[in-house]
Protein backbone atom coordinates (compact mmCIF):
# COMPACT_ATOMS: atom_id res chain seq x y z
CA UNK A 1 0.00 0.00 0.00
CA UNK A 2 1.64 3.23 -1.14
CA UNK A 3 2.05 6.02 1.40
CA UNK A 4 2.92 8.61 -1.23
CA UNK A 5 1.13 11.93 -0.95
CA UNK A 6 -1.00 12.71 -4.00
CA UNK A 7 -1.94 16.20 -5.13
CA UNK A 8 -5.61 16.92 -5.90
CA UNK A 9 -6.65 18.68 -9.12
CA UNK A 10 -6.28 22.46 -9.21
CA UNK A 11 -9.51 24.29 -8.43
CA UNK A 12 -11.02 26.56 -11.06
CA UNK A 13 -12.15 30.11 -10.29
CA UNK A 14 -15.77 28.93 -10.45
CA UNK A 15 -15.06 26.15 -7.94
CA UNK A 16 -13.39 28.60 -5.57
CA UNK A 17 -16.41 30.90 -5.72
CA UNK A 18 -18.71 27.92 -5.12
CA UNK A 19 -16.69 27.05 -2.02
CA UNK A 20 -17.19 30.52 -0.58
CA UNK A 21 -20.89 30.39 -1.37
CA UNK A 22 -21.19 27.02 0.37
CA UNK A 23 -19.42 28.29 3.47
CA UNK A 24 -21.79 31.24 3.62
CA UNK A 25 -24.73 28.86 3.13
CA UNK A 26 -23.64 26.69 6.05
CA UNK A 27 -23.07 29.69 8.33
CA UNK A 28 -26.47 31.20 7.50
CA UNK A 29 -28.26 27.85 7.82
CA UNK A 30 -26.82 27.34 11.29
CA UNK A 31 -27.62 30.86 12.43
CA UNK A 32 -31.24 30.45 11.36
CA UNK A 33 -31.44 27.02 13.01
CA UNK A 34 -30.34 28.59 16.30
CA UNK A 35 -32.99 31.31 15.94
CA UNK A 36 -35.69 28.71 15.26
CA UNK A 37 -34.66 26.75 18.33
CA UNK A 38 -34.73 29.82 20.55
CA UNK A 39 -38.13 30.81 19.16
CA UNK A 40 -39.48 27.40 20.13
CA UNK A 41 -40.17 26.43 16.51
CA UNK A 42 -37.67 23.56 16.44
CA UNK A 43 -38.01 20.57 18.73
CA UNK A 44 -35.05 18.86 20.31
CA UNK A 45 -31.65 20.51 20.09
CA UNK A 46 -28.96 21.25 17.53
CA UNK A 47 -25.17 21.35 17.50
CA UNK A 48 -23.88 24.40 15.56
CA UNK A 49 -21.09 24.00 12.99
CA UNK A 50 -20.25 27.71 13.03
CA UNK A 51 -16.49 28.26 12.78
CA UNK A 52 -15.81 24.84 11.25
CA UNK A 53 -17.17 25.45 7.74
CA UNK A 54 -13.76 25.15 6.04
CA UNK A 55 -13.48 21.46 6.91
CA UNK A 56 -16.74 20.30 5.33
CA UNK A 57 -16.38 22.55 2.30
CA UNK A 58 -12.70 21.88 1.70
CA UNK A 59 -13.14 18.12 2.03
CA UNK A 60 -16.31 17.81 -0.04
CA UNK A 61 -14.82 19.95 -2.82
CA UNK A 62 -12.60 16.93 -3.50
CA UNK A 63 -15.54 14.54 -3.84
CA UNK A 64 -17.82 13.43 -6.65
CA UNK A 65 -21.56 12.95 -6.23
CA UNK A 66 -21.14 9.15 -6.22
CA UNK A 67 -18.62 9.34 -3.36
CA UNK A 68 -20.04 8.84 0.11
CA UNK A 69 -19.70 10.56 3.44
CA UNK A 70 -20.71 9.70 6.97
CA UNK A 71 -21.38 12.52 9.40
CA UNK A 72 -21.78 13.30 13.09
CA UNK A 73 -24.25 14.90 15.49
CA UNK A 74 -22.76 18.22 14.24
CA UNK A 75 -23.62 17.31 10.67
CA UNK A 76 -25.47 20.14 8.90
CA UNK A 77 -22.26 21.48 7.35
CA UNK A 78 -21.27 18.08 5.97
CA UNK A 79 -24.71 17.48 4.50
CA UNK A 80 -24.89 20.87 2.81
CA UNK A 81 -21.33 20.65 1.49
CA UNK A 82 -22.06 17.24 -0.05
CA UNK A 83 -25.08 18.60 -1.91
CA UNK A 84 -27.93 18.44 0.59
CA UNK A 85 -31.01 20.55 -0.17
CA UNK A 86 -31.37 23.32 2.47
CA UNK A 87 -35.17 23.23 2.15
CA UNK A 88 -35.42 19.51 2.87
CA UNK A 89 -32.87 19.81 5.66
CA UNK A 90 -34.71 22.69 7.32
CA UNK A 91 -37.98 20.79 7.04
CA UNK A 92 -36.33 17.86 8.79
CA UNK A 93 -35.11 20.12 11.59
CA UNK A 94 -38.67 21.30 12.12
CA UNK A 95 -39.99 17.73 12.11
CA UNK A 96 -42.04 18.16 8.95
CA UNK A 97 -43.14 15.42 6.55
CA UNK A 98 -41.31 17.11 3.65
CA UNK A 99 -37.97 16.62 5.40
CA UNK A 100 -35.29 14.20 4.29
CA UNK A 101 -36.39 11.61 6.87
CA UNK A 102 -40.06 12.61 6.78
CA UNK A 103 -39.62 14.59 9.98
CA UNK A 104 -38.66 11.54 12.05
CA UNK A 105 -34.91 12.10 12.25
CA UNK A 106 -34.42 15.71 13.15
CA UNK A 107 -31.15 17.59 13.35
CA UNK A 108 -28.87 14.64 14.10
CA UNK A 109 -30.14 12.11 11.57
CA UNK A 110 -30.26 13.75 8.14
CA UNK A 111 -29.48 11.41 5.24
CA UNK A 112 -29.64 11.51 1.45
CA UNK A 113 -28.26 8.28 0.02
CA UNK A 114 -28.64 9.47 -3.58
CA UNK A 115 -26.32 12.40 -2.83
CA UNK A 116 -23.86 10.12 -1.06
CA UNK A 117 -24.85 11.31 2.43
CA UNK A 118 -25.09 8.08 4.43
CA UNK A 119 -26.38 9.93 7.43
CA UNK A 120 -25.59 12.16 10.34
CA UNK A 121 -25.24 10.16 13.53
CA UNK A 122 -25.96 10.84 17.18
CA UNK A 123 -23.55 8.09 18.26
CA UNK A 124 -19.97 9.24 18.85
CA UNK A 125 -17.86 7.51 16.20
CA UNK A 126 -20.98 5.94 14.74
CA UNK A 127 -19.99 6.70 11.15
CA UNK A 128 -16.63 4.92 11.25
CA UNK A 129 -17.97 1.45 10.56
CA UNK A 130 -20.47 2.76 8.02
CA UNK A 131 -17.83 4.59 5.97
CA UNK A 132 -15.46 1.63 6.10
CA UNK A 133 -18.27 -0.67 4.97
CA UNK A 134 -19.15 1.70 2.11
CA UNK A 135 -15.50 1.67 1.03
CA UNK A 136 -15.47 -2.14 1.14
CA UNK A 137 -18.61 -2.28 -1.02
CA UNK A 138 -16.96 0.05 -3.52
CA UNK A 139 -13.83 -2.09 -3.73
CA UNK A 140 -15.77 -5.33 -4.09
CA UNK A 141 -17.82 -3.76 -6.89
CA UNK A 142 -14.67 -2.59 -8.67
CA UNK A 143 -15.67 1.09 -8.69
CA UNK A 144 -13.41 4.08 -7.99
CA UNK A 145 -15.62 5.80 -5.43
CA UNK A 146 -14.26 7.04 -2.11
CA UNK A 147 -15.81 7.20 1.36
CA UNK A 148 -15.02 10.06 3.74
CA UNK A 149 -15.73 9.62 7.43
CA UNK A 150 -16.10 12.85 9.43
CA UNK A 151 -15.69 12.57 13.19
CA UNK A 152 -14.66 14.78 16.08
CA UNK A 153 -11.72 14.67 18.46
CA UNK A 154 -14.07 13.15 21.02
CA UNK A 155 -14.37 10.03 18.83
CA UNK A 156 -10.61 9.50 18.50
CA UNK A 157 -10.56 7.10 21.43
CA UNK A 158 -13.55 5.01 20.41
CA UNK A 159 -12.68 1.34 19.97
CA UNK A 160 -14.41 1.19 16.59
CA UNK A 161 -11.76 3.52 15.16
CA UNK A 162 -9.10 0.87 15.80
CA UNK A 163 -11.23 -1.91 14.35
CA UNK A 164 -12.29 0.06 11.27
CA UNK A 165 -8.83 1.50 10.57
CA UNK A 166 -7.18 -1.89 10.93
CA UNK A 167 -9.57 -3.56 8.48
CA UNK A 168 -9.30 -0.64 6.05
CA UNK A 169 -5.51 -1.00 6.11
CA UNK A 170 -5.53 -4.77 5.67
CA UNK A 171 -7.92 -4.59 2.73
CA UNK A 172 -6.58 -1.36 1.23
CA UNK A 173 -9.98 0.31 1.31
CA UNK A 174 -10.70 3.70 -0.33
CA UNK A 175 -11.68 5.53 2.85
CA UNK A 176 -10.43 8.81 4.33
CA UNK A 177 -10.94 9.34 8.04
CA UNK A 178 -11.30 13.09 8.65
CA UNK A 179 -10.98 14.13 12.30
CA UNK A 180 -12.38 17.59 13.04
CA UNK A 181 -10.29 18.54 16.05
CA UNK A 182 -12.34 21.50 17.29
CA UNK A 183 -10.49 21.47 20.63
CA UNK A 184 -13.37 20.24 22.77
CA UNK A 185 -15.42 17.09 23.27
CA UNK A 186 -18.44 18.66 24.92
CA UNK A 187 -16.58 20.52 27.71
CA UNK A 188 -13.41 18.41 27.81
CA UNK A 189 -10.29 19.83 26.17
CA UNK A 190 -8.88 17.54 23.48
CA UNK A 191 -5.32 17.92 24.75
CA UNK A 192 -6.37 16.43 28.09
CA UNK A 193 -7.82 13.17 26.77
CA UNK A 194 -5.60 12.50 23.77
CA UNK A 195 -2.27 10.78 24.43
CA UNK A 196 -0.28 12.59 21.72
CA UNK A 197 -0.20 16.26 20.63
CA UNK A 198 -0.98 15.40 17.01
CA UNK A 199 -3.44 12.49 16.71
CA UNK A 200 -2.49 12.05 13.04
CA UNK A 201 0.53 10.00 14.18
CA UNK A 202 -1.85 7.21 15.17
CA UNK A 203 -2.24 6.30 11.49
CA UNK A 204 1.33 5.04 11.50
CA UNK A 205 0.33 2.07 13.65
CA UNK A 206 -1.94 0.89 10.85
CA UNK A 207 0.59 1.53 8.08
CA UNK A 208 -1.24 4.32 6.28
CA UNK A 209 -0.61 8.09 6.08
CA UNK A 210 -1.60 10.44 8.88
CA UNK A 211 -1.74 14.13 7.98
CA UNK A 212 -2.66 17.37 9.76
CA UNK A 213 -3.84 20.64 8.27
CA UNK A 214 -5.21 24.05 9.19
CA UNK A 215 -8.92 23.36 9.50
CA UNK A 216 -9.70 27.09 9.40
CA UNK A 217 -8.37 27.32 5.83
CA UNK A 218 -10.64 25.75 3.21
CA UNK A 219 -7.87 25.64 0.63
CA UNK A 220 -5.51 23.85 3.02
CA UNK A 221 -8.24 21.33 3.81
CA UNK A 222 -8.90 20.79 0.12
CA UNK A 223 -5.21 20.22 -0.59
CA UNK A 224 -4.75 17.75 2.27
CA UNK A 225 -8.04 15.85 2.15
CA UNK A 226 -8.11 16.09 -1.64
CA UNK A 227 -4.69 14.46 -1.82
CA UNK A 228 -5.88 11.63 0.43
CA UNK A 229 -9.03 11.23 -1.69
CA UNK A 230 -7.00 11.11 -4.91
CA UNK A 231 -4.70 8.52 -3.37
CA UNK A 232 -7.63 6.37 -2.26
CA UNK A 233 -9.31 6.66 -5.66
CA UNK A 234 -6.12 5.46 -7.32
CA UNK A 235 -6.01 2.34 -5.13
CA UNK A 236 -3.58 3.63 -2.49
CA UNK A 237 -5.82 2.78 0.45
CA UNK A 238 -6.93 4.68 3.57
CA UNK A 239 -5.61 7.83 5.22
CA UNK A 240 -6.25 9.82 8.39
CA UNK A 241 -6.47 13.60 8.15
CA UNK A 242 -6.71 15.75 11.29
CA UNK A 243 -8.16 19.20 10.60
CA UNK A 244 -7.35 21.60 13.44
CA UNK A 245 -10.40 23.83 13.79
CA UNK A 246 -12.62 25.48 16.39
CA UNK A 247 -16.31 25.69 17.15
CA UNK A 248 -17.23 29.25 18.00
CA UNK A 249 -20.36 28.31 19.90
CA UNK A 250 -21.23 25.72 22.52
CA UNK A 251 -21.48 21.98 22.13
CA UNK A 252 -25.20 22.52 21.62
CA UNK A 253 -27.44 25.58 21.60
CA UNK A 254 -28.11 25.33 25.35
CA UNK A 255 -24.43 25.09 26.34
CA UNK A 256 -23.53 27.86 28.86
CA UNK A 257 -19.85 27.76 27.74
CA UNK A 258 -18.56 28.24 31.27
CA UNK A 259 -15.52 26.07 30.54
CA UNK A 260 -13.86 28.31 27.93
CA UNK A 261 -11.83 31.49 28.18
CA UNK A 262 -13.36 34.32 26.13
CA UNK A 263 -9.89 35.39 25.02
CA UNK A 264 -9.37 31.94 23.51
CA UNK A 265 -12.59 32.23 21.52
CA UNK A 266 -11.72 35.70 20.26
CA UNK A 267 -8.26 34.53 19.19
CA UNK A 268 -9.81 31.81 17.05
CA UNK A 269 -12.38 34.23 15.64
CA UNK A 270 -9.52 36.20 14.07
CA UNK A 271 -8.98 33.10 11.91
CA UNK A 272 -12.57 33.01 10.65
CA UNK A 273 -12.63 30.55 7.73
CA UNK A 274 -15.16 32.51 5.67
CA UNK A 275 -13.24 35.76 5.93
CA UNK A 276 -9.99 33.97 5.10
CA UNK A 277 -11.36 32.42 1.92
CA UNK A 278 -13.07 35.68 0.95
CA UNK A 279 -9.77 37.55 1.38
CA UNK A 280 -7.92 34.94 -0.68
CA UNK A 281 -10.40 35.22 -3.54
CA UNK A 282 -10.25 39.00 -3.47
CA UNK A 283 -6.46 38.86 -3.56
CA UNK A 284 -6.56 36.49 -6.54
CA UNK A 285 -9.13 38.75 -8.19
CA UNK A 286 -11.49 35.81 -8.54
CA UNK A 287 -14.28 38.09 -7.33
CA UNK A 288 -14.74 41.64 -6.06
CA UNK A 289 -15.95 42.85 -2.68
CA UNK A 290 -19.24 43.83 -4.34
CA UNK A 291 -19.57 40.30 -5.77
CA UNK A 292 -19.02 38.84 -2.32
CA UNK A 293 -21.69 41.10 -0.81
CA UNK A 294 -24.19 40.10 -3.49
CA UNK A 295 -23.40 36.44 -2.85
CA UNK A 296 -24.02 36.85 0.88
CA UNK A 297 -27.40 38.48 0.22
CA UNK A 298 -28.36 35.71 -2.21
CA UNK A 299 -27.50 33.05 0.37
CA UNK A 300 -29.55 34.83 3.04
CA UNK A 301 -32.57 34.81 0.70
CA UNK A 302 -31.98 31.14 -0.07
CA UNK A 303 -32.05 30.19 3.61
CA UNK A 304 -35.07 32.43 4.21
CA UNK A 305 -36.80 30.42 1.47
CA UNK A 306 -35.76 27.17 3.17
CA UNK A 307 -37.26 28.33 6.47
CA UNK A 308 -40.49 29.40 4.76
CA UNK A 309 -40.69 26.05 2.97
CA UNK A 310 -40.17 24.16 6.22
CA UNK A 311 -42.76 26.16 8.14
CA UNK A 312 -45.32 25.66 5.35
CA UNK A 313 -44.73 21.91 5.21
CA UNK A 314 -47.23 19.62 6.96
CA UNK A 315 -46.60 17.72 10.15
CA UNK A 316 -46.18 13.94 9.72
CA UNK A 317 -49.39 11.93 9.89
CA UNK A 318 -49.42 9.95 13.18
CA UNK A 319 -50.60 6.94 11.16
CA UNK A 320 -47.11 6.79 9.57
CA UNK A 321 -45.35 6.40 12.92
CA UNK A 322 -44.27 2.79 12.31
CA UNK A 323 -43.30 3.30 8.68
CA UNK A 324 -39.62 3.29 7.63
CA UNK A 325 -38.51 1.87 10.97
CA UNK A 326 -36.94 -1.08 9.20
CA UNK A 327 -35.54 -1.34 5.66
Amino acid sequence: MSAAVTSPPELSSAQLVDMLRMMLRIRQFEQRAIELYRDGVMRGTTHPYIGMEAVAVGACAALRRADRITSTHRGHGHCLAKGGDPRLMMAELLGRAAGYCKGKGGSMHIADVEAGILGANGIVGGGMGLATGAALATKVAGRDEVAVCFFGDGALNQGIFHEAANMAAIWGLPVVYVCENNQYAMSARADRFTSVPDPAVRAGSYGFPGLSCDGMDALAVYKTVGGAVARARAGGGPSLVVCVTYRYLGHHVGDPLNYRDKAEVEAWRTKDPIERLRAALLERRVLTAADADVMRAEVEREIDDAVAFAKASPEPDPATLAEDVYA
